[in-house]
């Protein structure tokens, strides 16, 4: 049975890399799921800790708290207009909103007992679907270009968004 190769601090960089230098030139998020998925391994939820982590840093950059919230009603319609997922796929997508939203938060989702009864491994896709959506949601609440909020984001140390 082949080894799975364990991502490196290498893949980390490179995940958020290919997600804020996308959404910078205004990729499609289709093209942004194929760049990323070979940093994907088999039955594992990287790059999707990534991405909780980079949406946890655009709710930070636009201050985002419980005295200012950032609504999630319409997040999905608004800053995903490119999703059609139905069903099963939306809460997926709720889950990994949710879940980046309680990272900003301080805590740390257990997202292997969440994902198991997906029977699929893919949750890193809708991880990637959620960051996009904060950014895009951080640089609207600042009326700032998405480009200028991935290039903030991409200057700034991890966890520590303005």
């Amino acid at each position: 049975m082949p080894k799975t190769k364990r991502p490196t601090p290498e893949d980390a960089d490179a995940a958020r890399q290919i997600l804020l230098s996308g959404l910078a030139r205004d990729a499609d998020l289709a093209d942004l799921l194929g760049e990323a998925e070979p940093l994907h391994p088999r039955n594992d939820t990287f790059p999707g800790e990534i991405f909780l982590a980079l949406a946890a840093d655009a709710l930070a950059w636009c201050r985002a708290r419980r005295d200012r919230p950032l609504p999630l009603e319409g997040l999905r319609e608004r800053f995903l207009p490119e999703y059609g997922g139905r069903g099963r796929d939306r809460r997926k997508l709720q889950f990994a909103v949710l879940a980046a939203a309680a990272v900003h938060g301080g805590t740390e989702p257990d997202l292997l007992d969440e994902v198991a009864w997906w029977q699929t491994d893919d949750f890193w896709q809708y991880a990637l679907l959620a960051a996009a959506a904060y950014i895009r949601a951080a640089a609207d609440r600042a009326d700032m270009p998405v480009r200028q909020v991935c290039e903030e984001l991409t200057s700034q140390p991890r966890g520590l968004a303005r």
